[in-house]
């Protein structure tokens, strides 16, 4: 095996995904990325969320379509699904429920 997990992994985020919090976050993704071929991104807490969130969205997308693995949004509240539709970013990253 090449140190990489096929178990899922999932990442929470909490609060504000902003221009202080979503470096971490981008951070977090990355590296979980780098050893699991599914990354479960729990938003379910998450209060807010800023363009600076959705760069570290698109970024761990990206790199995971780089990398052949997946990136799964999970448990979004209605700020973040919004801020997705009028993006149009739900069509790019996969959500879930």
């Amino acid at each position: 095996m090449n140190g990489q997990s096929n178990q899922p992994v999932i990442v929470r985020a909490n609060g504000e995904i902003d221009l202080d919090t979503a470096p971490a976050l981008r951070r977090a993704l990355a590296t979980a990325l780098e050893s699991h071929r599914e990354v479960v991104l729990d938003l379910s807490e998450v209060t807010f969320m800023d363009c600076a969130g959705l760069g570290a969205l698109v970024r761990a997308r990206n790199q995971a379509d780089r990398s052949g693995r997946r990136l799964v949004l999970r448990g979004a509240g209605r700020c973040v699904v919004r801020l997705l539709k009028l993006t149009g970013l739900h069509r790019r990253l996969a959500v879930e429920p």
